[in-house]
């Protein structure tokens, strides 16, 4: 670093007040399991709770792939309704069938992800 500084540099906001929370074995499992489920660390999932009453999970590599592939078939629908623009109908329907079985597939992966 140009002015002599190493190491990590300082955070904006400082966390200061420090509080303890105690739970029963199976309070700490439900609550690990919601935070596991919502990507996040157990003391981000409780402040978070505390704070804003709700945990608007983080994003799993996973469903960001399932978001890469519903946007592919939205195109893949926009296409469809070009096609049976320009071909007629039969041709569309057998192209929005094999779309439908696709889509079929990732909706089930993400309810067997839930």
């Amino acid at each position: 670093m140009a002015n002599g500084k190493s190491g990590r540099p300082k955070k904006a906001v400082k966390r200061d007040a420090a509080t303890g929370v105690r739970f029963t074995r199976a309070e700490y499992f439900i609550v690990k399991q919601k935070a596991l489920k919502a990507n996040m660390k157990i003391t981000v999932y409780v402040r978070s709770m505390s704070l804003e009453g709700y945990v608007k999970a983080r994003s799993r590599p996973a469903d960001k792939q399932l978001e890469k592939q519903l946007a592919g078939m939205a195109n893949n629908i926009n296409q469809m309704t070009k096609l049976a623009h320009q071909k007629g109908l039969l041709t569309a329907l057998l192209f929005f069938e094999k779309i439908r079985v696709e889509l079929d597939e990732i909706l089930n992966r993400l309810r067997d992800d839930q």
